[in-house]
């Protein structure tokens, strides 16, 4: 009896033993930093004085001072204007593009399609600086090969790094880099797609662009919405482009993007408070924006489904 009671109370902590490791790393990595983000953001730093001596400097409550502030930060609404329009050129071309591979790489008689979901999906791989400076110093004209070839046969290079050109510059990056995961995303949704659905569709007399247009892309509709997600939550936190090509051009200040205004407030200004209550507010808008999105996503849904 006593064995069966062991073994009962063995299989009932056995599934919290296997959670107990993810739940540790869970707190350490992201529920902590998170709370000690929030109680950075809640105090300041009072300066006594000159500022001089170990008591001179203290820690004290702020409340919501630091979030009255950052909302009313000039610096911090113009980035968000600056990233905005950056979004507004990223996300159509890059989710176009990789739903426009991913029904090229599934259709059929299509050779190499191995080869071509390696090379869409290889700028993923690069890591997002290493992009940034090869794509900077193809768009620096001193050393450009491709700007040396227009000169060779007499035309003007575009200047990349300057003006409303310099969000184009800064779009191919995220373009040429993200396209291929959201391709690999649509491109197994749509290999999931029962084949008798297209033998139905073939007998029916429907084309291949037919089937693309009717069938195709309506069924990969969660995969776009999951694609579009990810996108503009990587789009309100740009960083790696902008910041990498700014030592080639004067045209892109140091609080280009909300989350170089954190990082110029955390580490150049030394005002981590203000930092972090920036970060917070960046953080909820993305938060607030997400679930908006899911839920209108989720209510078309449900009324699709309901006029089937």
């Amino acid at each position: 009896m006593t064995r069966r009671r062991s073994a009962y109370g063995a299989r009932r902590r056995a599934p919290y033993a296997f959670l107990a490791p993810a739940v540790v790393l869970f707190l350490l990595f992201f529920a902590l930093p998170i709370g000690y983000a929030i109680w950075l953001s809640l105090h300041r730093i009072e300066v006594q004085g000159l500022g001089l001596g170990s008591g001179a400097r203290s820690e004290v409550w702020a409340g919501l001072g630091n979030y009255a502030d950052a909302l009313g930060d000039s610096e911090l609404l113009a980035s968000a204007l600056r990233v905005l329009g950056y979004g507004l050129i990223v996300i159509p071309v890059m989710l176009g593009l990789a739903l426009l591979f991913a029904l090229l790489l599934d259709a059929e008689r299509v050779r190499g399609r191995r080869v071509g979901r390696l090379v869409i999906f290889l700028p993923y791989a690069v890591p997002g600086i290493i992009a940034g400076m090869l794509w900077g110093f193809l768009y620096l004209p001193s050393v450009s090969p491709l700007h040396h070839v227009l000169d060779s046969v007499g035309l003007s290079a575009p200047d990349l790094l300057s003006g409303g050109p310099l969000y184009v510059a800064m779009a191919n990056i995220a373009v040429w880099g993200g396209t291929g995961f959201n391709m690999i995303v649509i491109y197994t949704s749509l290999r999931a797609i029962p084949a008798e659905i297209y033998e139905a569709a073939r007998l029916d007399g429907c084309s291949q662009l037919q089937i693309a247009l009717r069938i195709k892309i309506p069924m990969v509709a969660p995969a776009l919405v999951l694609t579009f997600f990810f996108s503009v939550i990587a789009t309100l936190q740009v960083f790696n482009e902008p910041t990498t090509l700014r030592p080639l051009t004067n045209s892109i200040p140091t609080t280009w993007s909300p989350m170089m205004k954190v990082y110029q407030d955390a580490f150049r200004g030394g005002d981590i408070h203000a930092a972090a209550a920036t970060a917070v507010v960046i953080a909820v808008v993305t938060l607030a924006l997400s679930f908006a999105f899911l839920r209108v996503a989720n209510s078309r849904n449900r009324q699709e489904e309901a006029a089937r």
